[in-house]
């Protein structure tokens, strides 16, 4: 009977690893100091995403390589959340902050690709984003630039949610031209 259940279990589980963007954005080697000398490790950053809108930051540390980019990984695929898109690029512009790190993030026009680099980049293109105009600042330290990117991500509203709040057509809000008054040259 439990051999049934693991047959059942795992090609589900297979199937989720095998759609989901697995991306490794830094992996840096770092010290404890402790009587004797100096222990280390290695801190692995994973971005997990399922180019449909839902993206995960995970941060993994062992001694070994391969086992803090699996920890980073799990972490990441608990940590998937959902962001708001419209069509392949975001509602409307946001700054993220994390720590030192400061990432604005503006709609582009459908064409236009990723504009983004490093830790942005891979954040963006596992979330699905399709066109967008980036730009980082302050910090360039690849872990708060990740988590600036997602916050900003995880802050973003849906047009249809802002149209409720204003009391507005949803279509009105939709950006470069998706919406019903694409026409009229606004």
């Amino acid at each position: 009977m439990a051999d049934r259940r693991r047959e059942r279990r795992n090609p589900r589980r297979d199937d989720d690893r095998e759609e989901l963007d697995e991306r490794v954005v830094d992996i840096k080697r770092v010290a404890k100091v402790i009587s004797g000398g100096r222990r280390f490790a290695f801190r692995t950053v994973v971005i997990v995403g399922d180019n449909r809108g839902r993206v995960g930051v995970g941060v993994g540390k062992a001694r070994g390589v391969p086992d803090s980019i699996r920890k980073g990984s799990e972490r990441a695929r608990r940590n998937m959340e959902r962001v708001s898109l419209a069509g392949a690029t975001i509602p409307h512009q946001i700054v993220g902050r994390h720590g030192g790190a400061r990432v604005l993030l503006k709609p582009a026009t459908p064409g236009t690709g990723v504009i983004a680099g490093g830790g942005v980049r891979a954040v963006l293109e596992a979330a699905g984003v399709r066109d967008i105009l980036t730009k980082s600042q302050g910090s360039a330290n690849l872990l708060n630039v990740t988590m600036a990117t997602v916050q900003a991500l995880q802050s973003l509203r849906s047009p249809h949610q802002v149209a409720a709040m204003r009391g507005v057509p949803a279509a009105r809000l939709m950006p470069f031209g998706q919406g019903e008054d694409a026409g009229d040259g606004r």
